[in-house]
């Protein structure tokens, strides 16, 4: 079969990246299309893949300000010219499920979430520093982009979600109903380590959303070692908010992010994601997570026996849980079993029987509705 790929932006890495790559794994040979390319952004081994770029690709300051571009992602994702593919798999947190394929080409979508700027804006502006012009101008044009945007939604012939949380959004903006596959985290390569060290561990981009701020207030109130990994716009800001026992690596590589995760006393997952594979990555390596009760974590993590949850998403919350955690209260080796169901092989099993049935499916009706010949 002739199969394409199609993924919203490339520009930073993050779990929908980690998806593409488990993609781009089962159909080698299959180009990706996608709005724009920042190869200095991304893994090396992307420059060796056949990525294939819209008109976007052009545009001044692409990879960087990206967000500024934001009315032209619907464009790009119906430019593509798809129309010499048996099979498409969108994968998704923007807008590339809106992608135009033949009425007789499989469109699969994994939808990582609707976006969030689209559908919950007021949200999103809480967060964000957004200027007073923006403000004005952004509610008519995200209106404009939600009509867009659950009219697209009803492309893709079967839609697959990283979690219930995912599906009850897919169902209630766009009236699809999804297949729950929880991404793919690398849970073989986790090690179980003896030797657990004092701190608390960030895994994110620095990005608001994320609510790394409520992590390092916690912490830097209760006089807890606390250790940042990542980086992003908002790591100035977190700085200047942290006290003595906070530290911020930035990037690491990825034997080291792995060394501080099997050694650290908790893990901290202050935000609230559709899914979240750092939480899972933690599990691997027998350690328990300390997660607000939202969102993707809520089908990850359990109480009590591979983490602990905070109610509401601010410091006080945060820091009640933190003094409460026990790490001997957990069973490494019975976290790790936990994290297992979520392992890659069983990503690759489970994609690969819903592209199988979805192309049976689609044969099927196009027999159905094929003329009847004498």
């Amino acid at each position: 079969m002739r199969i394409a790929l199609v993924h919203d932006w490339l520009n930073q890495y993050g779990g929908a990246e980690r998806v593409l790559e488990a993609l781009h794994e089962l159909f080698p040979q299959a180009p990706i299309y996608t709005s724009m390319f920042g190869p200095d952004r991304m893994p090396d081994a992307y420059r060796s893949w056949d990525i294939r770029t819209s008109f976007m690709q052009r545009l001044p300051f692409i990879t960087s300000r990206y967000q500024m571009y934001l009315p032209f992602y619907p464009l790009a994702a119906e430019s593509f010219d798809l129309s010499g593919y048996d099979m498409v798999i969108s994968d998704s947190s923007g807008f590339c499920h809106g992608i135009v394929t033949r009425p007789e080409t499989f469109h699969l979508t994994y939808c990582h979430a609707p976006p969030r700027y689209v559908w919950g804006l007021n949200q999103y502006l809480t967060r964000e520093s957004v200027g007073r012009l923006p403000r004005l101008v952004l509610p008519a044009l995200i209106s404009a982009l939600r009509i867009w945007d659950q009219q697209a939604a009803q492309r893709p012939d079967r839609y697959v979600a990283n979690s219930a949380a995912t599906a009850r959004r897919v169902a209630k903006y766009y009236g699809r109903e999804a297949t729950v596959i929880y991404p793919p985290v690398d849970v073989q390569s986790a090690r179980i380590t003896e030797s657990v060290g004092d701190y608390l561990l960030v895994v994110s981009r620095l990005i608001p959303y994320k609510r790394v701020d409520l992590a390092v207030e916690a912490c830097s109130l209760l006089g807890r070692s606390l250790v940042v990994v990542g980086d992003g716009r908002d790591r100035a800001a977190l700085e200047s908010k942290a006290g003595p026992t906070v530290r911020f690596l930035g990037h690491v590589t990825r034997e080291e992010l792995n060394r501080l995760v099997a050694s650290c006393q908790a893990l901290l997952f202050p935000g609230e994601e559709d899914f979240g594979i750092v939480p899972v990555e933690a599990q691997a390596a027998g350690r328990p997570v300390i997660a607000f009760a939202g969102g993707g974590a809520l089908e990850t993590v359990v109480e009590g026996q591979t983490g602990l949850f905070f109610e509401r998403q601010d410091v006080e919350s945060l820091s009640e849980a933190i003094r409460r955690f026990d790490p001997r209260a957990f069973d490494p080796e019975r976290i790790r079993q936990h994290a297992l169901q979520f392992d890659t092989v069983v990503f690759r099993e489970r994609i690969a029987q819903a592209v199988a049935e979805g192309i049976l499916a689609q044969k099927e009706g196009r027999l159905l509705a094929s003329p009847v010949r004498a």
